[in-house]
């Protein structure tokens, strides 16, 4: 157990450098190119390779994860994310859009080739957690601190680029998560979470009506952020609002860490709903209903012509609360459903469905804000939710 609660904490370790480059990389590319003139719906597209290779990974990787381990998979992410910051430090003129596109879609399979690999280790390395109120603490501790500095990532990038530049920002990222790389191939043991089975690639698709309801929701519930805060958000924010880089860095580093305590959190927070035991399908249920209610409230605020400040700055604190805690419940009923063995394939099937939702939502989120503005985002927002919402009906209660 202690040599499984320190290869865990290493692998935490990996996840948590890894996660400050990525949300230091999106914050970067989002505030560089929208300065350079690239329209709301061009810097989503930047996104497009980023989400579409994460979905794809998401389903690959579950599986390569169960046959070659998972310390490999996340490994090979770190590589990756390393190149696809070095293949933007190149000069300005080769920055078109194709060359762009293709740099986030390796960031996409590194990102989730990571996530995957650190989601499940969870229960691969702590086989032995005990009550299900248990294993939920450990999913949340590690997915909420993730989140949380994945705030820390936006706010260091737009730091960096407002000090150093947008190649000096890189340079800087790409050198730390190479060091990182090193020690911790240095401190893991070959061949962690690796299934006694060779799972088959058609195993990937999972054939039990939890994992596959619960995944549908997912797609969802993240297509439901995305879909206003990746592009809409923070373009409103810098050229409505006129806030600067390092205010919409910052506001949303803010956000997005307290959005990762909430989660870290949350079996505190719902220990009396689940006495001891980890949440269930009404559990998720219930707060995905009551996260309906916040995107609608606030884009009706914006039509009444109530301060935009005011609001998206309350409005954004109260959705991120209650999107924590479905995130959070989301996140410990996957580990929860899956057999040890499963655990790699089921979580990659689960992220794929979380990757093709952030997909959808990024496409939308510079499509609609160009259309429609940042209220027509918060309105596919909310229906978004209500979709999630009436999949979870096909949630188990234990």
């Amino acid at each position: 157990m202690e040599s499984g609660l320190r290869h865990y904490l290493v692998v935490t370790g990996g996840y948590w450098a890894f996660t400050l480059t990525d949300g230091a990389i999106r914050m970067l590319v989002v505030l560089y190119f929208h300065s350079l003139g690239y329209s709301p719906f061009e810097v989503a597209m930047l996104f497009l390779f980023y989400e579409f290779f994460g979905m794809v990974t998401n389903l690959v990787g579950g599986w390569l994860g169960s046959r070659i381990g998972l310390n490999l998979t996340m490994h090979i992410g770190m590589g990756l994310q390393v190149v696809a910051l070095s293949m933007l430090m190149v000069p300005e003129a080769w920055l078109t859009v194709a060359y762009v596109m293709t740099a986030q879609a390796l960031s996409g399979i590194a990102k989730d080739l990571n996530k995957m690999s650190a989601k499940a280790s969870v229960k691969t390395l702590l086989p032995d957690s005990g009550s299900g109120s248990r294993l939920f603490k450990w999913v949340a501790v590690l997915t909420g601190s993730k989140n949380a500095l994945k705030g820390v990532g936006f706010f260091l990038g737009a730091l960096l680029l407002q000090l150093t530049g947008f190649r000096g920002a890189l340079a800087v990222l790409s050198g730390g998560l190479l060091i990182v790389l090193i020690v911790t191939a240095m401190l893991l043991p070959s061949g962690l979470g690796k299934s006694k089975a060779r799972p088959k690639f058609t195993q990937v698709f999972s054939k039990a009506p939890a994992i596959n309801w619960l995944s549908a929701a997912r797609f969802f519930l993240f297509g439901s952020r995305d879909v206003w805060f990746v592009v809409g958000l923070p373009v409103f924010l810098y050229s409505v609002l006129g806030w600067s880089f390092t205010q919409v860095g910052g506001y949303l580093a803010l956000w997005v860490i307290g959005y990762g305590l909430v989660q870290a959190s949350a079996p505190k927070m719902l220990h009396h709903s689940h006495q001891g035991r980890g949440p269930d399908g009404s559990t998720a249920r219930f707060w995905v209903f009551v996260l309906a209610l916040f995107p609608a409230a606030i884009a009706l605020a914006l039509q009444l012509g109530l301060g935009p400040g005011w609001v998206l700055v309350t409005g954004l604190v109260a959705f991120g609360v209650v999107f924590a805690i479905n995130s959070a419940v989301h996140s410990y009923l996957i580990v929860a459903w899956s057999d040890h063995d499963k655990v790699s394939m089921n979580v990659g099937f689960y992220y794929m469905a979380n990757a093709a939702g952030r997909l959808t939502g990024t496409v939308l989120s510079g499509l609609v804000y160009q259309q429609q503005g940042l209220v027509g985002c918060l309105w596919w927002s909310t229906l978004f939710v209500l979709a999630a919402g009436l999949l979870s009906l096909g949630l188990p209660r234990r």
